[in-house]
């Protein structure tokens, strides 16, 4: 299932290229803890980030550099 576009709340730290990556997010209340960075894909403008939430599920996050905005762009619900 694909979401669209929407505003997220994002803890990052500087990864080891010193670039921000997805530590956790927030979905309403609910905090989702980045278990794994699945793959990136870096420009100048845009990062995407797909990861794997503690909850199983996979996510595709987007982090606006120029406004420092992220928005979650895909949803995928894990087999539980």
């Amino acid at each position: 299932m694909s979401a669209a576009s929407l505003d997220i709340r994002v803890e990052c730290y500087a990864g080891h290229r010193g670039e921000q990556e997805p530590q956790r997010f927030w979905l309403g209340e609910r905090p989702v803890v980045v278990a794994e960075i699945l793959d990136r894909w870096l420009a100048p403008e845009h990062h995407y980030f797909k990861v794997r939430g503690d909850d199983g599920d996979t996510y595709i996050l987007r982090h606006e550099s120029n406004a420092d905005r992220w928005e979650l762009t895909l949803y995928e619900r894990g087999g539980r």
